[in-house]
């Protein structure tokens, strides 16, 4: 089963919430979000400066500092947010240059599963934050939780 890490998961809701605030020029401090979502601060800071350093997100220092966007949102695919936290997408154990693993020369799936690796990363490389944000909240008082804390 493909399954994204909880720091993916994280990463995402994160950088769902500042597109959000985008549009108000707003930025928002990782307390705040980890609130906001109830999630661990501590985790979710790291993930932010995983964030940070792959250019994904700018943080500010100071009263009115915070994560913000470092790109528009619809220049940032699903991909850039779960590569800068989890690594290479991969879908098998070995991967192109792991000619030490014992079947390498006689497996029969490698081949294809490295095939379905590469269209599941077209698609996350396809989807943008912009359509992640795009598609509101399931509970709606985060999303009024959210709209005032931009303001």
């Amino acid at each position: 089963m493909l399954r994204l890490s909880k720091k993916a998961d994280y990463a995402l809701i994160a950088m769902k919430h500042l597109a959000l605030m985008a549009g108000q020029g707003a930025s928002a401090s990782a307390r705040e979000i980890a609130e906001l979502y109830d999630v661990p601060i501590e985790l979710l800071a790291k993930v932010l400066q995983r964030l940070v350093r792959s250019g994904l997100l700018e943080s500010h220092q100071g009263t009115r500092g915070g994560y913000q966007l470092a790109r528009p949102a619809e220049r940032i695919s699903v991909a850039d947010v779960i590569q800068a936290v989890d690594g290479p997408l991969r879908v098998t154990a070995c991967s192109t240059d792991d000619e030490e693993c014992d079947q390498f020369e006689k497996c029969s799936v490698r081949d294809p599963l490295w095939r379905i690796k590469e269209r599941i990363l077209k698609t996350l490389e396809s989807s943008t934050l912009a359509e992640i944000a795009a598609e509101g909240f399931g509970d709606p008082s985060v999303h009024t939780a959210v709209l005032v804390q931009s303001r």
